[in-house]
């Protein structure tokens, strides 16, 4: 299920980079960035805070607290209505809420 990156052109000018998961449902869009290149560079900051950074909570209920346990992916809507999806049903599923 491995996602992908889009570069798209940027409403005011430039390029902005759409982050989407592996059955194409946006995940994340990123700033403006001025060039292609600059947006490349982008995406590969990305991946290395999406492999090393921690999560944390901003939100009205978190307090600021940092998130630490391990959790899975959370299938997105699509992925739910999948024969594979099906099959895993009774397998837990964890999510950060």
């Amino acid at each position: 299920m491995a996602g992908y990156f889009e570069l798209v052109d940027a409403p005011d000018g430039g390029y902005r980079v759409r982050m989407l998961d592996g059955s194409g449902s946006l995940m994340a869009i990123s700033v403006t960035f001025p060039t292609k290149r600059a947006a490349v560079a982008g995406v590969a900051m990305a991946r290395e805070i999406a492999g090393t950074g921690l999560i944390r909570d901003r939100s009205h209920d978190g307090a600021g607290s940092v998130i630490r346990e391990r959790v899975r992916a959370v299938p997105s809507a699509k992925e739910d209505a999948s024969p594979r999806s099906k099959k895993m049903s009774g397998t837990r599923r964890a999510a950060v809420s």
